[in-house]
Formats: C-alpha cells, structure tokens, sequence
C-alpha cells in the first residue's frame, strides 16, 4: 500500500473513498461527518433513504463529497450495489467502516423468539460478511490495499446484560475482523475493529426507555463513569482508517471509556 501524509494530526483521509455502513444516525452518521470534514469522499449506506439523503445534503453544504446509498447489509446484493455505486461515482473504494448493527436487551436467552436472534445475527454478522466480502475485492484491484474497521462492542468479550445472541454476534466479528486481516494482510489491506463502550446512540436511547436500568448498569462498567458521544468514537474509527494507523491491523481496538482496564 502506497502510504500518503497529508498536513497535522491524526485521521487525514483527502481524496479517499470510504463506504460507511449504520450511517444514518449515531456513531455512523458522527464518522461520516468527521471523515468528510477531512478529504473523504463519503458514500453513506442504511435502510433509511430520507435521513441518508439529509446527511449527505449536510456534508455536501459544508464543502464536502458524499452519496447517499439506501440499502440493508443484510442483502448481498444491496451491498453489492453500494459498492459498485462508490466506485463508479468517485473512482475507488479505498476504506470502509462497517458499522451497521442491531441488539436488544432485558430478555434472558430462554426468553427470546427465533426472529430476534435471526435477525441480530444477521445484521451484526452476516451484514459484516456480505460488506467484507464486496468491499475486499475492490480494494485488492485498486491502488494497493485499504482499510476496513468493523464496530464490535464490549459484548464481543464478555457478557454485558445485552441479548446472548448479540454477545455471541459482537465476539465473530472480532473473529471475522482477525481472520480478515490475516488473509489479505500481505496484500495492503488491514481490517480493525472497534470494542465500542455503551454510546448515546439512537438504538442505545431505546433501549434505555424501555429498560431505564441499564444506562446505570451500562455507566458503573467505565472508570469514567459515563457514556460516550458518538462523535468519540468515530475519531477512534477515522484513525484506523488512515494512513496514521499504518501499523495496525487484527487488532480489537477498545473505545470503552475504561471498560476492559478493570
């Protein structure tokens, strides 16, 4: 992979392309916004067209690049489509964060239905599948690699009160994000992931109304002792996409607020 620096600090991605998957509010639409703010041309991915194309308007106001791209990551074909749809607008697809997830919790295992854990499995699982599978590809054929980052949890190593199926779901892509890395290491791309803290996310804010006790479980795992703004990890998610992270790869990088320290 050919290695670029562009001017001070961390997170410089001028003239990148990066798919973003869950962008259309949270953690996703926060990276969107930082990245774009930094050179990205950014090529926006969720099942929500209106709030997608609001974003991408935004970003596009501000000076920026960005596509909106509606479509479900538990379709191949869908993700297959936003793939395409980067490369024929802006020329390549250079890095990606896979970011698109679903949980639930205050459900014991016994008490779930098959459609909540096929459809936790599928979003968090299949849905990292089906973008690695598209975006690795196209970056092989590029300009000599890439960068992928795919959103794991605190769940994806040890229980969290959150649905079994969505611990189970969080620790494969850990082990998905290893195993990528492994594989196509050689070959410029490096593929991270992200052991994200409980985060005010518009998912996270259900939850809490509808189970208000775990946003006091959720703040007493951090030594911070508070949630984190999505706008903070998706600093943590633009560093591994650049070229300042260089080093860096089958890594599970956490943005946990002091979670795993204790």
């Amino acid at each position: 992979m050919v290695f670029r620096s562009e001017g001070r600090g961390c997170a410089v991605l001028k003239d990148r392309t990066v798919m973003i998957t869950g962008a259309s509010s949270g953690i996703g639409a926060a990276t969107a916004r930082y990245v774009a703010a930094r050179g990205a041309a950014v090529v926006l991915m969720a099942r929500r067209e209106d709030k997608l194309k609001a974003l991408a308007g935004e970003i596009t106001a501000a000076g920026g690049r960005a596509l909106a791209c509606p479509g479900d990551v538990t379709s191949a074909e869908d993700v297959r489509g936003v793939v395409a749809a980067a490369v024929d607008s802006f020329g390549s697809l250079d890095a990606a964060f896979n970011n698109a997830g679903w949980g639930t919790a205050g459900a014991r295992l016994h008490e779930l239905s098959e459609d909540v854990y096929d459809r936790i499995m599928d979003v968090n699982v299949r849905g990292t599948w089906n973008c690695l599978r598209q975006q690795i590809p196209v970056m092989l054929a590029g300009n000599g690699g890439g960068a992928i980052v795919n959103t794991s949890s605190i769940a994806g190593q040890f229980a969290t009160g959150a649905a079994a199926p969505y611990v189970a779901a969080k620790h494969a892509v850990i082990g998905m994000t290893k195993a990528a890395a492994a594989e196509y290491g050689e070959q410029g791309i490096r593929v991270n992931a992200l052991v994200v803290g409980t985060t005010r996310t518009e998912l996270m804010e259900g939850v809490i109304e509808q189970y208000p006790e775990v946003e006091k479980q959720a703040v007493a795992r951090t030594v911070q002792r508070r949630m984190a703004e999505p706008l903070e990890i998706a600093r943590a998610a633009a560093w591994l996409l650049s070229d300042d992270s260089s080093f860096v790869t089958g890594a599970a990088v956490p943005v946990d607020g002091g979670c795993s320290a204790v």
